[in-house]
């Protein structure tokens, strides 16, 4: 048997939210045994709080990203009224193939679906050079509402979308076809995406997701060629602007290679 698997399967953060919660299960026995030995009333919704906030606290401890704090805080109530709705089964069931078709691999790429907004679709078209076509790639590209943008404002620009969970991909591809949009959406981990062939890649990922990502465009990118993100910036990599989007305010971090 290979060492490393067992370090590879508990470092998912999936797998680390559901010791999270099991790790707080114990606790919050401990805590529903004190505060009634004090005489504090306790009902099944102060429960689910309790081993709602000690989830939440390991999975801070443990590392997991803000976005699975609030999902570990909110899960135990959410599954009490869930059961108090007394809802179908096939209903949970639906939901879960809708959340696994939107969100596929979230649990090994730690990248949640973040949609960019018009803000960053004003400030990466200003960032296109005005005089040449370029080709310009999305890595994780959604619904598909940046390169179907870019590609109404630049006709003579080349720009793909790289989306790995299937429904956002599948809604950005039928949305191009419907609106006879000449973008391109693959789809696929952008790993797999040559950076080499574009002069600009866009990413709106996760901190978690960042170093990899300046990894590979260091490897590849071409001289001239530009790196975006949007919102997150890589850890000791210096950018060359900082534009701030005019609708959210956030950031938009530029590399020039």
């Amino acid at each position: 048997m290979n060492a490393p698997a067992p370090r590879s399967v508990f470092g998912a953060p999936s797998v680390r939210a559901l010791l999270a919660q099991a790790g707080a299960f114990p606790l919050t026995l401990i805590c529903v045994w004190l505060l009634a030995r004090v005489g504090m009333p306790m009902s099944w919704e102060a429960v689910a709080l309790i081993q709602g906030a000690l989830a939440a606290l390991l999975a801070w401890r443990l590392g997991l990203a803000v976005w699975w704090r609030a999902i570990e805080l909110a899960f135990p109530s959410g599954v009490l009224l869930a059961r108090g709705l007394d809802l179908p089964p096939t209903l949970f069931l639906a939901l879960f193939v809708l959340f696994l078709l939107v969100y596929w691999s979230t649990f090994r790429t730690q990248v949640p679906y973040y949609p960019s907004g018009r803000g960053a679709w004003d400030a990466v078209a200003d960032v296109l050079p005005a005089d040449r076509a370029c080709a310009v790639a999305d890595v994780g590209s959604g619904l598909g509402g940046l390169v179907l943008d870019l590609a109404r404002r630049r006709p003579d620009c080349r720009v793909d979308g790289i989306e790995l969970a299937p429904l956002p991909w599948f809604v950005s591809r039928l949305r191009a076809t419907l609106s006879g949009s000449r973008a391109r959406f693959v789809h696929g981990d952008y790993e797999s995406l040559n950076f080499g062939h574009y002069d600009v890649v866009f990413a709106y990922l996760s901190p978690a997701a960042m170093a990899a990502l300046w990894r590979k465009a260091e490897s590849e990118m071409r001289p001239g060629s530009i790196l975006l993100s949007y919102e997150f910036d890589i850890p000791g990599r210096m950018p060359d602007r900082r534009i701030v989007t005019t609708n959210s305010k956030k950031i938009l971090y530029l590399w020039q290679f």
